[in-house]
C-alpha cells in the first residue's frame, strides 16, 4: 500500500517556509509569495511541488492531502506529510488509491477519503501511513467529485455532483444544431446532484443504503458541518449562458449568475438544473433551457435561496471550512473560510482581473451569514491581470483548520501549502 513519493513533479522536494469586488480587510504585505493578509496574520510555506492536490485533513503534526490525476499526471492516491514542531516537513510519502474524489477528513480515529466512485477509510495509528488495510464505506457512486463531512452525531455526508461541467440536464434527443433543452424531470437527480447521509462505520454501503438529504446542485467540492447549526456547501453556478442565449441573457446578466453557498437541510432543493440565482436581482430565475427568458422568476417557495451569493463573476469556490478554533480573533470564530480557485467564465473587473484567486471569509452572526470579505489575496500574482487561469502563479483549492488553530491553504497549480497563523 505504501509507496515512496518520487514522482518527477516532486523531484525538487518541499520548499520550506521563510481581489475581487467584495469588501477587503486592511492588508499586511511582505508575506511569502506576495500573499496579502490582514494585520497580525502571517503565512509560512510548509510544502510545495506536491502535484495536483485538492483538499486537506490534519491530525496532530500530520497532513493528509487528496489528489486528482490529470493530463500526464498519474494517480498518487493520498499525500501524507509529517511536520516538525516548527511546521517544516520531516517525512513525506503517498499511499492508497483514493483520488479524484476531493473529500478527505479525519474523524473518530479514522482517515476518510473519497475516490471517484466511493469513500474509503483508514484506521490511524502512530505511523504516518496507516498500517491496516482500508475499508470501502460507500461504493458504486457516480464517478465525479465527492465532498464529505461529518455531523456531531458521527453521520457521514457525501456529495455527488450533478452535471459536473454541464450547466443543464441535456436531452439526448434534442437536435445538435438546436438550442439546448433540459430534461424535466432530470433523471440525473435520481443518483447525483445532491447530498446523501450514510452510516460512518458500515462498510460496503451503496447509494440505496443512504438517505438523500438535499438535491439540486450542479458542481460542489466545498462542504462542511457548522457546529451547533447544520451542513453547509458552496457550488458553481451555471456557465456560458450568455454565449448560448445572447438574446435573453446579456454579458452583464451572465456575470451576475452566482456561485452559491447554502445551508443544506433535509428536503432542500437548490434549483439545479431548472434555475439559477441572479445576484443583481437577488432572485432565483428559470434557466433558458427550461423556458426562462432572463427575467422569469422560479416558483416561490419551491427552491432554496443561498445564504451567500458570490458575484459578480463566478470565483469557482472549491473549499470550505468553518473556524471552530480560538487562535484567531473572536470575529472569525464559527465563520467560514472559502478557497476561491479563480473563475474562467467571468468578465474581468475594472482592473482587468477575473473573480476569485483568493481565500474569502464569511462571518456568521448566530445562524445568519454576513457579507463575504477577502481574507487572503495575492495568490495569482502582484498584477490584477494575473488573476487569470492562464497566468496565475497559484490558485487556492482547499482550506483546513489545524489542531493549533492555524489555517492551512492548498494550491492546485504547483501543489503548495501555506500555514496562516495569527500573532507571533
Amino acid at each position: 500500500m505504501k509507496r515512496t513519493f518520487a514522482r518527477a513533479a516532486l523531484a525538487a522536494g518541499f520548499v520550506l517556509g521563510a481581489g475581487h469586488a467584495w469588501a477587503a480587510e486592511p492588508a499586511k504585505a511582505t508575506e511569502p509569495d506576495g500573499l496579502i493578509l490582514p494585520p497580525g496574520f502571517h503565512a509560512q510555506v510548509v510544502a510545495s511541488d506536491l502535484g495536483p492536490i485538492r483538499h486537506m485533513a490534519l491530525r496532530g503534526h500530520d497532513i493528509y492531502v487528496s489528489t486528482r490525476h490529470g493530463r500526464n499526471q498519474p494517480s498518487v492516491g493520498i499525500v501524507a506529510i509529517r511536520m516538525a514542531p516548527d511546521h517544516t516537513p520531516l517525512q513525506s510519502t503517498h499511499f492508497g488509491k483514493a483520488d479524484q474524489g476531493t473529500g478527505i477528513r479525519v474523524h473518530d480515529g479514522w482517515l476518510y477519503a473519497a475516490s471517484g466512485t466511493g469513500v474509503w477509510r483508514y484506521k490511524l495509528d502512530d505511523m504516518l501511513v496507516p498500517s491496516g488495510e482500508p475499508e470501502e464505506i460507500v461504493t458504486g457512486l457516480a464517478a465525479t467529485n465527492h465532498p464529505i463531512a461529518f455531523d456531531t452525531k458521527g453521520d457521514l455526508y457525501v456529495g455527488i455532483d450533478g452535471g459536473g461541467g454541464t450547466s443543464n440536464c441535456p436531452d439526448p434527443k434534442n437536435p445538435k444544431d438546436a438550442k439546448p433543452k433540459g430534461l424535466d424531470p432530470c433523471p440525473l437527480l435520481e443518483t447525483r446532484g445532491g447530498v446523501w447521509r450514510f452510516d460512518a462505520n458500515k462498510a460496503g454501503q451503496t447509494l440505496a443504503d443512504g438517505t438523500r438529504l438535499a438535491t439540486g446542485y450542479r458542481n460542489m467540492s466545498a462542504m462542511d458541518w457548522r457546529a451547533g447549526d447544520a451542513l453547509y456547501g458552496a457550488w458553481h453556478g451555471r456557465d456560458g449562458t450568455h454565449e448560448t442565449w445572447p438574446e435573453l441573457v446579456s454579458e452583464a446578466d451572465d456575470n451576475h449568475i452566482a456561485d452559491e453557498m447554502h445551508r443544506i437541510v433535509q428536503g432542500a432543493d437548490m434549483g439545479w438544473p431548472y434555475t439559477y440565482w441572479d445576484g443583481a436581482r437577488k432572485q432565483r430565475l428559470m434557466a433558458p433551457d427550461y423556458g426562462g427568458d432572463g427575467k422569469t422568476q422560479a416558483p416561490k417557495g419551491k427552491y432554496a435561496a443561498p445564504v451567500v451569493a458570490f458575484e459578480p463573476g463566478r470565483p469557482a469556490v472549491l473549499g470550505l471550512t468553518f473556524y471552530d478554533a480560538s487562535a484567531f480573533p473572536a470575529k472569525y470564530r464559527q465563520g467560514a473560510f472559502l478557497a476561491m480557485h479563480g473563475g474562467r467564465n467571468s468578465l474581468p473587473d475594472a482592473a482587468g482581473g477575473h473573480a476569485g484567486f483568493s481565500v474569502v471569509f464569511v462571518p456568521f452572526h448566530g445562524k445568519t451569514a454576513g457579507k463575504p470579505v477577502n481574507f487572503a489575496t495575492g495568490f495569482a500574482g502582484p498584477a490584477p491581470t494575473d488573476r487569470d487561469v492562464s497566468k496565475a502563479a497559484y490558485r487556492p483549492v482547499g482550506v483546513a483548520v489545524g489542531p493549533d488553530g492555524a489555517l492551512y491553504v492548498a494550491d492546485s497549480n504547483k501543489g503548495r501549502i501555506w500555514r496562516i497563523s495569527y500573532g507571533k
